[in-house]
């Protein structure tokens, strides 16, 4: 997450440092701690907090815990993730329905924190839990917000009530009265009322959300909060709690290059859970927010549960049975590696989504330098080819890839290597679908995805043959080097050790493969 990369990057080198050591002092943890305290100050995490978190990990990492465990420095770590989890809020929160209907949301926060954009958000989320959301426009003040809640709201798919033009005009009080009152009527199940905003904060502003709160009587008030305001954050979020009280926080643009300590002091300070996590531009791009699997990113131990959350809404399930026979039996296409593509799509950005699996802070420049468009690309060469090369790629020959180029606007090269990276993934399927061992390129077979027991029999005939039996201690030692020598890798490309010369079979598959014959 864009918002925590430099606050990872410090807690990541300070942990590094600390596993070079097998047995921890004062000294070593009073060092880590005095790194974590500059790493949250630089993020521009609350004083306070830094005081208290820092205090409670020295107090924890000296005390018997860390002194007993078989691993001291993996221990400081969980340590702080657990403080982490602490500071961020503890346990997830989830939204509070009303046993009666309609469920009111009220919504405050400075003007530009993002509270228009999550009400789409929130309402589009409702809806796909079998919810029939109605967004209330009660910010007549800013110019053309009511408008701009339209637009939102369209884009979700959800109704909205706004009677009033806004830009000056209307009452905000009777709007959401009225509001909640046409909610009844109409039976929609949640409201969700967004509220105006001021550039600061000021009396009337909180005067105003007071008087909605007062005439609503919301189940929820969601305090939306800009990751990116720094240490002011702590300020505002004061101000909104003694002015109008709110029940929970949104963070807005987590996907920003802020230092996000408003993520890390909003929740201690005020006592409120965080409830969710504004990610991105698109109306999807709103996540629960868990303190756990946020404190896990930040330590870059990777959020797996969320990625396999999106995945599963993403992917149909259905189609994903089907697919497996299909690679069971070979009969996988360009066509349903086409599908694959679309389902990836849906599930929003692949650097977001690799950038949960754990340790990809170390990895922030191939990231970085990751092509989303080229996912696009692929797309576009697959849908120039007819259904019958899609279904059979073996009939592309230098004609038909000409034209695909073209129409695709890409490369005869580009679709030489889209044509060959396929029959090379699917070829890698096909074995691991079988239960066989995959042949990496200049690895040879992956260690440990070989049937159990396969190579059990052959390991023991082998060591029998290749253990001399002489008593000279220096024959010995001359005659199984030289059995060992013949087996011995060359090396690779990647460093990681290389394969035997290849056989006439492996050539002719190597030229089949380029097409050559």
């Amino acid at each position: 997450m864009a918002t925590f990369g430099t606050l990872s990057d410090r807690l990541t080198e300070t942990f590094r440092n600390l596993r070079t050591k097998g047995k921890l002092t004062a000294a070593d943890v009073d060092g880590t701690v005095r790194e974590i305290r500059r790493a949250l100050l630089d993020a521009d995490v609350a004083l306070v907090v830094v005081k208290d978190f820092t205090a409670k990990v020295r107090e924890r990492a000296l005390g018997d815990e860390v002194n007993k465990a078989l691993n001291p420095a993996q221990q400081v770590v969980q340590i702080v993730n657990e403080e982490l989890v602490a500071i961020l809020g503890g346990e997830q929160r989830r939204l509070q329905f009303a046993k009666t209907a309609p469920t009111v949301i009220m919504l405050a926060g400075l003007q530009g924190s993002g509270k228009t954009t999550f009400a789409g958000k929130l309402a589009k989320q409702l809806e796909g839990e079998g919810h029939t959301p109605l967004l209330v426009a009660a910010d007549l003040q800013r110019p053309n917000a009511v408008n701009q809640l339209q637009v939102v709201a369209e884009q979700a798919g959800a109704t909205v009530y706004a009677p009033e033009p806004g830009n000056g005009i209307g009452d905000p009080v009777k709007v959401s009265r009225d509001g909640v009152e046409h909610a009844r009527r109409h039976q929609h199940d949640v409201v969700i009322i967004d509220t105006a905003g001021r550039l600061g904060v000021d009396a009337e502003l909180m005067k105003q959300a007071a008087d909605i709160r007062k005439a609503v009587e919301p189940d929820e008030v969601l305090f939306v909060i800009d990751a990116m305001i720094g240490q002011d954050a702590v300020n505002t979020a004061k101000a909104f709690q003694e002015g109008v009280d709110f029940t929970g926080v949104v963070l807005s643009k987590l996907d920003g290059d802020a230092r996000g300590g408003a993520a890390l002091s909003v929740a201690s300070i005020t006592g409120r859970p965080i409830i969710f996590a504004s990610t991105g531009e698109r109306l999807e791009d709103l996540e629960p927010f868990h303190p756990d699997r946020m404190a896990s990113r930040i330590l870059d131990l990777g959020d797996i549960l969320t990625l396999i959350e999106q995945a599963q809404q993403a992917f149909d399930e259905e189609e994903a049975m089907k697919m497996a026979e299909k690679l069971a039996t070979e009969a996988f296409t360009l066509e349903d590696f086409l599908d694959q593509l679309q389902q990836m799509k849906k599930m929003g950005s692949m650097k977001k989504m690799l950038g949960m699996l754990p340790g990809m802070g170390q990895m922030k420049q191939q990231l970085e330098d990751f092509d989303e468009k080229e996912i696009d690309r692929t797309e576009a060469i697959i849908r120039s080819m007819t259904p019958g090369e899609r279904r059979n790629p073996k009939v592309l020959n230098g004609s038909r890839r000409l034209r695909i180029a073209r129409g695709s606007g890409m490369t005869v090269t580009d679709v030489n290597q889209l044509v060959q990276r396929f029959e090379q993934a699917a070829k890698m399927m096909k074995t691991v679908a079988r239960g066989g061992t995959p042949n990496l390129p200049g690895m040879g077979p992956v260690p440990g995805m070989g049937r159990p027991g396969a190579s059990s029999k052959r390991g023991k005939k082998g060591k029998s043959k290749s253990v001399s039996r002489s008593g000279n201690p220096a024959k010995r030692a001359a005659e199984n080097a030289g059995l060992a020598a013949p087996s011995t890798p060359t090396g690779s490309g990647f460093g990681l050790g290389g394969q035997k010369a290849p056989s006439e079979a492996d050539l002719a598959e190597i030229q089949k493969l380029f097409g050559k014959s």
